[in-house]
């Protein structure tokens, strides 16, 4: 029973938990804003082509 009890009252495996949690989250958010975030991209990328050759 001892060992029973340790094994549940164990914490290593609760940060591995979180740090798939939060990729979870990071890869939706990613997902529902892909249009928005490569348009933003893409205008960056432009903006640096235009300046780059008046340099």
């Amino acid at each position: 029973m001892r060992g029973i009890r340790e094994f549940l009252m164990e914490e290593d495996g609760v940060g591995v938990v979180e740090i798939i949690l939060i990729l979870v989250v990071l890869i939706g958010l990613v997902l529902i804003f892909k249009k928005q975030l490569t348009n933003l991209v893409n205008d960056i990328f432009k903006t640096i082509t235009d300046r780059a050759g008046k340099v």
